[in-house]
């Protein structure tokens, strides 16, 4: 392996560091950002370090927000009695991109993971069973990855919210489209079976 100058390879290690960044785009990552104007690379930093010490989380939902409440609980245009419960904030994000979906959202901010000693109050469930009580709801939309961990945090808070007197329904998981079947898991095709519906 080439060894680069030291604060080349720190800056290099440091974009490894990102989900879905191999060592060769962080070389290129970092030597694009050493080609540039040192102005553009400052304000670069200052944007992200901006965006670390002024957002917070909104005092509802918990997506990042400038406010108190983020931009989806202030709309008061939504449909406030459907919550649809994410893993992340870019979970919430992919939603809106749709266009399609008009309630409002609750972020967990992770999954139950016992492995790790991650339990509901960690991932802030308790602060979500309060809301469900207080506001009248009529829908919860579980729309967790279906990972191990994503169904189990699925399957508690079904569990948890499923009196009869809010409706819980989970996201659907299918075949995209344009694959050919023998190509698709079984799990996903499974999932696909039994999410069926009439036509």
């Amino acid at each position: 392996m080439i060894e680069y100058p030291e604060y080349i390879q720190r800056a290099i290690n440091a974009f490894s560091k990102l989900p879905g960044i191999g060592y060769k785009t962080a070389v290129r990552l970092t030597m694009n950002m050493i080609g540039r104007e040192i102005k553009d690379v400052e304000d670069f930093c200052s944007d992200i370090l901006n965006s670390k010490k002024e957002l917070r989380y909104c005092s509802k939902c918990k997506n990042f927000s400038e406010d108190d409440l983020c931009f989806v609980c202030m709309d008061k245009g939504r449909d406030h009695s459907t919550i649809c419960v994410v893993q992340d904030v870019k979970d919430l994000y992919a939603f809106e991109k749709t266009r399609t979906y008009r309630g409002v959202y609750y972020v967990l901010h992770g999954v139950i993971t016992p492995i790790k000693g991650i339990g509901p109050s960690d991932i802030g469930i308790d602060f979500l069973e309060e809301r469900v009580k207080s506001e009248n709801l009529k829908e919860i939309i579980l729309a967790t990855s279906p990972t191990l961990e994503g169904e189990a945090t699925s399957i508690y808070l079904s569990k948890l919210f499923n009196n009869g007197n809010i409706k819980v329904t989970r996201l659907a998981y299918g075949i995209p489209l344009g694959s050919d079947l023998e190509y698709v898991d079984e799990i996903t095709l499974g999932r696909a079976l039994n999410s069926r519906m009439q036509i």
